[in-house]
């Protein structure tokens, strides 16, 4: 037979007129009294709450399972800050590593057909948007989606609850407005 460790969530599966006894009486007490502090100091250690509830139940088994050999229940605070600490320790040890330390800068591949002027690139793309917010809200949300979040035609017809139909000639209008606004001629 197992013994859960989360008290709170066993009890409420359990029917109410079962009895029954925790092995731990006194770390159910302790757990629902302490929780929030070191669910603070958890928090402290990862900066993200669901990532900090992970950790404390970890550190909180832990503690369960070294429970009998705790010899002073007054230090029990100090005890899960130490399991909450190594146990993030050791995450952050397992961490995989993807980047690696090298004497050169890589230089990023030239795109062809654009100019290596980042400046240039950046008007281009502001002059961009400048035309797609000058067109009607419809056909903006349909370029966006079909461009910028490279959904086919099917599924931006989907998102937006039109026909794919309307998202053909609707897209084909705005492309064509786009051809034909004045600030795009300019950087062409």
């Amino acid at each position: 037979m197992t013994t859960p460790v989360c008290t709170s969530a066993s009890d409420a599966a359990a029917p109410a007129t079962a009895t029954r006894t925790l092995p731990y009486p006194s770390f159910s007490s302790y757990m629902r009294a302490r929780q929030p502090v070191l669910l603070r100091t958890a928090r402290s250690l990862t900066g993200n709450p669901s990532d900090a509830e992970d950790l404390l139940q970890t550190a909180l088994t832990k503690t369960y399972v070294a429970w009998e050999r705790i010899e002073d229940h007054r230090a029990l605070d100090g005890y899960v800050r130490r399991a909450l600490l190594n146990t993030r320790t050791s995450q952050w040890r397992k961490r995989k590593v993807d980047e690696f330390a090298t004497d050169e800068l890589p230089e990023p591949e030239p795109v062809p057909g654009c100019d290596d002027d980042p400046a240039e690139r950046q008007a281009l793309h502001d002059a961009m948007w400048r035309a797609i917010m000058r067109l009607p809200a419809r056909q903006r949300a349909m370029v966006v989606l079909r461009y910028y979040e490279d959904l086919s035609e099917a599924q931006t017809a989907e998102v937006l609850g039109v026909s794919v139909g309307t998202v053909k000639s609707a897209v084909s209008r705005a492309l064509g407005k786009l051809r034909d606004d004045p600030e795009l001629e300019l950087v062409r």
